[in-house]
């Protein structure tokens, strides 16, 4: 992600979110703070099972706004038939939103609900504690960022949210580190609590395996041989945030708002969330829509990297979040961006018989500091 700290002149660059939509920054999308706000009722989601990978069509038509359910647990199976089964529902959600809810997953529940308790202690700290372990100390953008010190949406107030980063911890000597691989690095852990970083470490390791099981299953959906990203997924870059919302205030300033609309730079993003609720996803005919929280799911987006390397056939979408609840909100997303020396070039298949490639080759570090570049143009 982007963050521009309020108060301050200097930059921070945090991985994973960008301003951008669809090849253009996010001013050009003309798209309205609060315009088209549609809530979406639960009994509307689709629901795509290991053995049915067949959008409900009627669903889709009443509704015309649901994110779909996708059950990935399929991609465990030995069948083949059962796998390409689970990436063509795969590729349904990507070539509608890019977004989805992830089911048959695998995660821990017990692992889940100590991530969102250790998230929601290290949060109720005294402030001094928590900027013992600020980013401003980071080489790599990892530890903690105050509310309001950060800002996804141009032109609005600074995001109603406070948060904290990590990623994998390498020393300082690590040749990746002494290389300059862009956000690499140690992580910061908070003082007084023994049980934070083992399940934030344990929990990272989870959603490593999840993640490059998700991009077999990507690759799946575009016709592509099962292991075609699994160069990609040796020695990811991948972050993990903790964020804390408070509730929305009564009179919030104009376009306040817990996070600002966005697209993530990467290639997926895993959120968990709990029972708040506050995401809202950006359709193109509706406008904003809620995404309400779905029991032991996660919501699975896809970052600018997948469109570009898609040539724009799927899709990165933006989101924002706003706390409407009345109470506190924590969420968990997971950024996985792959080994940033792997090529990003047009899939085989993702242009048309005619069509030339829409951004010329990179690697996945170049993707990621040219999206900081136009950021700051």
């Amino acid at each position: 992600m982007v963050a521009r700290p309020s108060g301050t002149d200097h930059r921070v660059i945090h991985p994973g979110v960008s301003c951008r939509f669809r090849g253009q920054e996010m001013s050009a999308c003309r798209v309205e703070p609060d315009a088209g706000l549609t809530r979406v009722p639960r009994r509307a989601m689709m629901v795509t099972k290991q053995g049915n990978a067949t959008m409900d069509a009627q669903a889709t038509e009443r509704s015309g706004l649901a994110l779909p359910v996708v059950d990935i647990s399929g991609l465990a199976s030995d069948a083949p038939l059962v796998r390409a089964q689970v990436g063509r529902a795969i590729r349904a959600a990507c070539l509608d939103k890019g977004f989805m809810y992830v089911v048959g997953h695998g995660i821990d529940a017990g692992l889940r609900a100590r991530v969102l308790m250790q998230a929601a202690s290290f949060f109720t700290l005294p402030e001094a504690q928590k900027m013992a372990v600020s980013m401003a100390k980071s080489p790599c953008n990892r530890g903690y960022e105050p509310i309001r010190g950060q800002t996804l949406e141009a032109g609005a107030p600074p995001d109603l949210k406070e948060s904290f980063y990590s990623g994998e911890d390498l020393p300082l000597d690590d040749p990746r580190v002494r290389a300059g691989k862009f956000n690499h690095g140690p992580n910061q852990w908070p003082e007084g609590m023994p049980e934070f970083r083992a399940t934030m470490e344990a929990y990272f390791d989870a959603m490593q395996e999840l993640s490059a099981r998700l991009m077999r299953g990507l690759a799946l959906s575009l016709d592509l041989p099962e292991d075609h990203f699994d160069g990609f997924c040796r020695q990811p870059m991948s972050n993990l945030r903790l964020i804390h919302y408070p509730p929305q205030p009564a009179t919030p300033l104009p376009g306040e708002k817990g996070c600002g609309a966005h697209c993530d730079w990467g290639a997926l993003t895993l959120l968990m969330q709990d029972e708040a609720g506050g995401l809202q996803v950006h359709d193109e005919a509706a406008g904003w829509v809620d995404a309400p929280p779905l029991a032991d799911s996660y919501v699975v987006n896809l970052g600018d990297m997948i469109a570009r390397w898609t040539n724009d056939r799927y899709r990165s979408t933006l989101h924002r979040v706003v706390n409407v609840s009345g109470r506190e909100r924590y969420s968990v997303p997971f950024f996985f961006s792959g080994n940033p020396d792997e090529p990003v070039v047009c899939l085989p298949g993702c242009a048309l018989p005619g069509e030339a490639p829409r951004y010329p080759p990179t690697t996945v570090e170049g993707h990621l500091r040219e999206m900081y570049a136009r950021t700051y143009a």
